[in-house]
C-alpha cells in the first residue's frame, strides 16, 4: 500500500499504462493496441454484470409480486439480496485474486453465476427467488471485483481515471438497454424469461473472459499468507484515512443511486402511471445522461481539472437533485407530475458520472500492491450501503415518493461529509 502521505498529484502525473508482465502460464497483455479494445470490452462486460443483474428485472418487479403472491417489500429484497450477496462476495474474491491470479477465481465466480441465474428462472416461491439471487450476487462479485483490479494492475494515476471512465461508457450501455430489453422480454413471456436471457448473457461473457482475458497479476507480484495476511492488508487500507474517505464517499453516492433503482420501478409505475415500456425508457434516458457525463470527465476534465475538484462538483449536484426530488415529492411545489419528477432523477443518475469513476480511482491510487483487496473494501462498502438502503424507499408505502427522495438526499449529505472530513481536499496539491 502507498504512503497515506503521499502526494496524490505526484501519482495523477504518472499518466501512461503500465503494460501487464508476461504470465508463463499463457499469454500476457501487452501493447493496448494489440488487445485493448477487446480487454477493455471484457472489463466493460464484467462491470455491466450488476445493472444487467438489477435493471433487466426491475420492470418486472410488480408482475412477481402478484405471480409468487408477496407483497412489494418482500420482492424488493430479491434486489437487496443479489446486492448483499455481491457485497459480502467481493471481501472472499478480492484476496483470493491478490493471492492466486485474476484468472482462476474470475472463472470459477462465472460459472456459478450463471447456474445461480439459471436456478432463479426455475424458482417456485419468493424464498427460493431470494436465496438464488444471494448465490447469483456471491458469484457475480468476481466479475466486479476482479475487474477493477485488472485496472489498477495495467493502469495508474490519470491514465487510470480515464480507463475507468471508458469502462464507464462500455458498462453504461447496460443500464441503457436492460430495461429495455426486460419490457420487451415481458411482452413475450414472464419475469422467469428475464433470468432466461441473464443465463445466456452469463454464458457468453464467461467465455470471453476464458478467451481473451489473460493473467495480469504475474506470480512474483502475488501476495502471501492466508485469511490473516488478507485481514492485515485490509485493516491497513481502512486506516488510511484517505482511502476510508474515498470509499465511503463512493459508496454514499452508490447508495442514492440504488435508492432510485429499487423504488423507480413503483415511483414511476403505480404512482405516476407510466406502463413498464415508459419507465424502461426513462431508465434508459437517465443512464445515457450517467454516460455521457462519465465521458465529460474522463475526455475532458481528467487531467485538466483535479480529481477532487469535478468530485466535489458531482456530489454536490446530487445532493441539490435529491433535495429538488423530496421538495417535489412532498408537495411543495403542488402536485408534481411524471415530467418533474423524472428531470430531477436525470440530474441526480448524470452527476454520478462525476462522483463513482473519480471516487474508484482516487481510493485504488493509494494501493498499488493490494488492488485487489482495496477493490473488494471498494465493492463491498458500495453495495453494502446499497442493499441497507432499498427496504427504507418503501417504508411509508408504495403511494409516495418522499422516502425515495429522503433517502437519496441523506447518502448525498454523508457522501459530501466523508468526502470533506477523511479526505481534506484542501490540505493535499492536485
Amino acid at each position: 500500500m502507498t504512503d497515506p502521505g503521499q502526494d496524490t498529484a505526484e501519482q495523477q502525473r504518472q499518466q501512461p499504462a503500465r503494460p501487464a508482465e508476461r504470465d508463463p502460464a499463457g499469454p500476457g497483455i501487452s501493447g493496448a493496441r494489440a488487445t485493448g479494445l477487446i480487454v477493455t470490452l471484457v472489463l466493460g462486460g464484467l462491470t455491466a454484470l450488476p445493472p444487467l443483474s438489477m435493471d433487466m428485472y426491475l420492470p418486472a418487479l410488480p408482475e412477481v409480486t402478484g405471480a409468487l403472491h408477496s407483497p412489494a417489500a418482500t420482492v424488493q429484497l430479491t434486489l437487496t439480496a443479489c446486492l448483499m450477496g455481491m457485497a459480502l462476495g467481493q471481501l472472499v474474491v478480492g484476496p483470493m485474486s491478490d493471492k492466486w491470479g485474476r484468472r482462476r477465481p474470475l472463472l470459477a465466480g462465472m460459472v456459478v453465476y450463471v447456474l445461480a441465474t439459471a436456478a432463479c428462472a426455475l424458482a417456485p416461491t419468493t424464498g427460493l427467488l431470494i436465496g438464488c439471487r444471494l448465490v447469483q450476487g456471491l458469484a457475480g462479485a468476481a466479475g466486479i471485483v476482479i475487474a477493477r483490479a485488472v485496472v489498477r494492475d495495467l493502469y495508474d494515476g490519470v491514465a487510470m481515471a480515464r480507463f475507468f471512465s471508458t469502462l464507464m461508457l462500455i458498462s453504461g450501455v447496460a443500464p441503457v438497454v436492460a430495461p429495455l430489453i426486460g419490457g420487451q422480454i415481458l411482452r413475450l413471456t414472464d419475469w422467469r424469461g428475464v433470468f432466461v436471457v441473464l443465463t445466456a448473457v452469463g454464458v457468453l461473457l464467461t467465455l470471453a473472459v476464458w478467451r481473451f482475458l489473460h493473467e495480469t497479476l504475474p506470480p512474483e507480484k502475488r501476495q502471501a499468507g492466508g485469511l490473516g495476511a488478507a485481514l492485515r492488508t485490509m485493516g491497513a487500507l481502512l486506516a488510511d484515512r484517505v482511502f476510508t474517505g474515498y470509499m465511503l464517499a463512493g459508496g454514499f453516492a452508490f447508495a442514492a443511486l440504488f435508492a432510485y433503482i429499487s423504488a423507480s420501478p413503483f415511483v414511476v409505475q403505480d404512482i405516476y402511471g407510466a406502463s413498464p415500456q415508459t419507465f424502461s425508457l426513462l431508465f434508459g434516458l437517465n443512464s445515457v445522461g450517467l454516460v455521457l457525463v462519465g465521458q465529460i470527465n474522463g475526455k475532458v476534465l481528467v487531467g485538466r481539472v483535479s480529481l477532487d475538484k469535478a468530485l466535489t462538483v458531482g456530489l454536490t449536484v446530487i445532493a441539490l437533485a435529491a433535495a429538488a426530488l423530496l421538495l417535489m415529492a412532498s408537495g411543495v411545489f403542488g402536485k408534481a407530475g411524471l415530467a418533474p419528477i423524472a428531470g430531477g432523477l436525470f440530474v441526480l443518475m448524470s452527476a454520478m458520472g462525476l462522483a463513482m469513476p473519480n471516487t474508484n480511482a482516487q481510493a485504488l491510487m493509494r494501493s498499488r500492491d493490494a488492488a485487489g483487496s482495496a477493490s473488494a473494501l471498494l465493492g463491498t462498502s458500495t453495495f453494502l450501503l446499497g442493499a441497507l438502503v432499498s427496504p427504507l424507499v418503501g417504508i411509508a408505502g408504495e403511494g409516495t415518493a418522499v422516502p425515495m427522495a429522503t433517502v437519496q438526499l441523506v447518502c448525498a449529505l454523508a457522501a459530501i461529509v466523508s468526502f470533506l472530513a477523511l479526505c481534506r481536499p484542501w490540505q493535499r496539491r492536485d
